[in-house]
């Protein structure tokens, strides 16, 4: 039974009990994440009203609709809306006569043309064959996209003016979209973006959710490409500003992300073209980063395609001894096949080989668990 509560508070749900397979259940014990591999047999439903936990209850898939009845109308609908959304179909991205489908966890790989990226800066700069070749090998080791950045947005980095990422950037999406690789801009500038798409870029990845930039909505909108609107706590020149802190990390970064899905809806961008992403690493502590991937199923609530991004990020060295960026590849692994098992629909990786290594694994394992009869 969930207890008694006021219709202002706020519901969150998140799959719990997952199994290989409905298989063997009774009819209606396990519900579906999305269009994938994953089954599970409980919601843990959790309320909040302002800072207050007035609940956390795990509910079975088989008792959930008759649980919410007794809830106060606004939030059975909410309750019934956010189950619906985890089960929904994911649909595809169509990238012109590419498609990426979501039944399966897909890889974005990391291409930066910058001097100061906290983990490859430098690595292409002034090199644009260098780097489409090195997105060419990306592709090659089955990437879906080849995320091109050309300014880093790691803590207190500099501002870069958009004509120098525009000219970092542009000769690497031609080279890419030229041959054919599918590839995503990374950015938060408008006229970046624009340059970007006119390039053959076919997707826009923004760590301020089209916020930074007054006009990437109006630029998103127009073009009518597909969107990936990331948690930061700060739209200004460093993403990582947060005096605020959190309350509940989870439900502060899916209150802000259900926000902007709602903004750019309203704005003309259609909701099967938008990504989610809840920004790990970004403004958050190590304890933030914990709770946001242990609780990450809680964002297919949300109803879109979620991104996951822990690539060689900070929290892997926090837990292993400060490994340097470049020595984070097996916490890497680890985060990756982590949020395949949560069920993100795309995983966003500088080492593309080993992680479509580690995600076959994980495939093979769905396969033959749901295939167990």
């Amino acid at each position: 039974m969930l207890p008694p509560l006021a219709p202002d508070a706020r519901l969150y749900l998140r799959p719990v009990w997952f199994v290989p397979s409905p298989f063997g259940l009774a009819d209606g014990a396990a519900a579906r994440m999305g269009n994938g591999l994953i089954w599970f047999q409980g919601y843990e439903l959790t309320a909040l009203r302002g800072g207050e936990r007035l609940a956390r209850v795990t509910v079975p898939v088989a008792d959930f609709v008759a649980a919410v009845a007794g809830l106060p109308d606004p939030l059975a609908e909410r309750a019934l809306r956010l189950a619906a959304n985890i089960s929904a179909t994911r649909a595809p991205l169509a990238l012109g006569d590419r498609m990426i489908r979501f039944d399966a966890p897909q890889v974005m790989g990391i291409l930066n043309v910058t001097p100061d990226s906290f983990s490859d800066g430098g690595k292409h700069v002034g090199d644009a064959q260098g780097a489409a070749d090195a997105g060419f090998a990306m592709a090659a080791a089955g990437a879906a996209l080849v995320d091109v950045g050309g300014e880093s947005t790691r803590p207190r980095a500099e501002k870069v003016w958009e004509g120098d990422e525009i000219a970092r950037v542009v000769p690497v999406i031609e080279r890419l979209a030229a041959a054919g690789v599918p590839v995503s801009v990374d950015t938060r500038k408008a006229a970046v973006m624009e340059a970007g798409l006119a390039a053959g870029a076919a997707v826009i990845n923004d760590v301020s959710a089209l916020r930074h930039d007054p006009r990437s909505l109006e630029v998103v909108a127009a073009s009518g490409c597909p969107v990936i609107l990331m948690h930061a706590p700060s739209a200004g020149d460093d993403p990582h500003e947060n005096p605020q802190g959190y309350g509940d990390v989870v439900a502060d970064v899916f209150d802000f992300l259900e926000a902007r899905v709602a903004a750019c809806v309203a704005a003309g961008i259609a909701r099967e073209r938008i990504m989610v992403d809840p920004g790990l690493g970004f403004g958050k502590s190590l304890a933030d980063n914990l709770a946001l991937v242990n609780g990450l199923a809680t964002f297919q609530g949300l109803g879109v395609p979620l991104l996951f991004a822990g690539s060689r990020k900070r929290l892997i060295g926090a837990l292993s001894n400060e490994a340097m960026s470049a020595d984070r590849l097996g916490g890497s692994i680890a985060l990756a096949f982590r949020a395949a098992e949560q069920g993100a629909q795309m995983v966003r990786v500088h080492d593309v080989r080993e992680s479509m290594q580690a995600l076959h694994v994980w495939r093979g394992l769905a396969d033959a668990g749901l295939s167990a009869v």
